[in-house]
């Protein structure tokens, strides 16, 4: 008998809404700062947004909004440093 396992998930799953700004969220980050920077900037807490910018983005379009703009900010800040 051939008896496949998958484990079994241990978080919350997100919902459709959620995984669409969190994928934007993402691409963003990544266009903007690259990977390694992408992924601190976005798990880390951010002082300008008070909150880690993932679960602002996943929390509503508006903080979605909100990261977006605060990437812009360290693009331009960025951007003027070199």
């Amino acid at each position: 008998m051939n008896m496949h396992f998958r484990k079994a998930r241990t978080g919350p799953m997100l919902s459709r809404d959620e995984g669409q700004r969190q994928g934007r969220a993402v691409k963003s980050a990544l266009a903007a700062l690259g990977s390694a920077d992408a992924r601190a900037f976005l798990n880390a807490h951010h002082d300008g947004l008070r909150g880690r910018p993932l679960d602002l983005a996943l929390a509503s379009d508006a903080g979605l909004e909100a990261v977006e703009a605060a990437l812009g900010a360290e693009t331009r800040r960025g951007a003027a440093g070199r």
